[in-house]
C-alpha cells in the first residue's frame, strides 16, 4: 500500500521513525518526509540513507501552519511526535500538553484540511487507566484520533497501543548493560516490576499491518510478550559475563509497579483480531465499524496486565538476541 504514495513521518528522526523509514524505503514509496523539531538528526539521518526520495521538513506538531504545510500532497502520515518521559511529562505537564495532546489536534485538523487518506497515531499501553500525565495526554489522543472519524471528511484515522520497544531512545536495555559494565551496579525502582516489551523491528512489521487492515476508528493493541525487569537485568548480566548488585531506588511519580494495555470497560468493546493484535471498538457509532468486525470473537478476559503470561529467562534471551542486542 506504499508504492508511489507520499508518507509524511512526524516525530520521524526519533528510534521508532528510524526503522519506521528503514522499512518503507524498500516498499518504493515515491517520498517520505520526515517532520521534527531536530535539525542535527535529520542531518544524521539524511547522510545515513542517502536516498532522494527521503525529505525533511523542521517543524514541531504544536505549529499548526507549518504542520499543514507539510501535509500538502500526502497520502499517509505517522504521527509519532511525543513527549515520552514519564518524569519529564510530570515535572512539565504544560509541555507534554502542547505537544501530545494539542499537537494530535494539529495533525488531525492538517490532514483533513489536505485530504490525506489515512493518519496512523502511535499509542502506549500508559494510556490504558492512566496514573501519570504521559499517559494521561495519551489517552486523550487516543480518543481525539477516533473521534476524527466523525468529522465529515474522507480521512482515516487509526490507533495502534504498544507497550514498551527494545532499543528506542532512553531503553532500559542500554541503562543496564552501561550500568552493568561501568557502574559496578543496577538500579531498579521495583523488584516487582514487570513490563510489556517488543523488538523495534517486530513493533514496525505489527504498524504496517495494522495501517493496510484498518478501516478507520480502532485502536490496534499489539499483543506483547512480558517479562519481570529483574529477570531482565539477570539475562543481560549473564550475557555480558559480569554479576553486579542490583539496588532499588523506588517508584518514581507516576510509575506503575504493573502496566496494562487493556481496562476492564475496554474489554467490553474488544475482539481478538489474531494471534498478534486485539481491536478495541470505539463506543461512538463509527459508521460500518461495528458491522466489519462482527465476525470476530469478543476478549474472554477483563484486561491485559503485563504481570500475565510472563516470559522465562531463556525467552527473554532470544527476544535481545533477535532485537540485536547479544549474539
Amino acid at each position: 500500500m506504499f508504492k508511489d504514495r507520499r508518507i509524511l513521518v512526524t516525530g520521524g528522526t526519533g528510534s521508532w521513525g528510524y526503522e519506521l523509514i528503514r522499512q518503507l524505503l524498500p516498499m518504493n514509496p515515491a517520498e517520505v518526509i520526515v517532520f521534527s523539531r531536530n535539525e542535527s538528526s535529520q542531518v544524521a539521518m539524511s547522510r545515513a540513507f542517502e536516498d532522494p526520495r527521503l525529505t525533511f521538513r523542521i517543524g514541531d506538531v504544536r505549529d499548526r501552519e507549518a504542520l499543514s504545510k507539510a501535509c500538502k500532497g500526502v497520502d499517509i502520515l505517522f504521527h509519532l511526535a511525543a513527549l515520552k518521559h514519564v518524569p519529564v511529562c510530570e515535572d512539565q505537564p504544560y509541555e507534554a500538553l502542547k505537544t501530545n495532546v494539542i499537537g494530535t489536534q494539529n495533525v488531525i485538523e492538517a490532514a483533513i484540511e489536505n485530504k490525506v487518506e489515512r493518519v496512523i497515531n502511535i499509542s502506549t499501553d500508559k494510556a490504558a487507566n492512566p496514573s501519570n500525565f504521559y499517559g494521561m495526554t495519551k489517552a486523550i489522543g487516543e480518543k481525539l484520533i477516533v473521534y476524527a472519524n466523525l468529522l465529515h471528511s474522507d480521512t482515516k484515522f487509526v490507533c495502534v497501543r504498544g507497550g514498551n520497544v527494545l532499543g528506542t531512545n532512553g531503553s532500559v536495555v542500554h541503562l543496564f548493560m552501561n550500568q552493568i559494565k561501568y557502574k559496578e551496579q543496577i538500579s531498579l525502582t521495583d523488584r516487582k516490576m514487570t513490563r510489556f516489551f517488543m523488538t523495534l523491528e517486530d513493533a514496525i512489521r505489527l504498524l504496517f499491518k495494522a495501517t493496510a487492515q484498518s478501516i478507520g476508528g480502532e485502536i490496534f493493541v499489539m499483543t506483547m510478550p512480558t517479562c519481570r525487569i529483574v529477570d531482565l537485568a539477570e539475562v543481560l548480566m549473564d550475557a555480558l559475563g559480569k554479576r553486579v548488585e542490583m539496588v532499588e531506588s523506588g517508584i518514581r511519580p507516576g510509575e506503575k509497579i504493573h502496566e496494562i494495555l487493556l481496562t476492564e470497560y475496554e474489554s467490553l468493546n474488544t475482539i481478538v483480531y489474531d494471534d498478534q493484535y486485539l481491536v478495541i471498538l470505539p463506543t461512538l457509532d463509527i459508521p460500518r465499524l461495528k458491522e466489519h468486525y462482527e465476525a470476530y470473537d469478543p476478549v474472554d478476559f477483563d484486561s491485559f496486565s503485563s504481570s500475565q503470561s510472563l516470559m522465562d529467562k531463556q525467552e527473554i534471551r532470544a527476544m535481545l538476541q533477535r532485537g540485536g542486542f547479544l549474539s
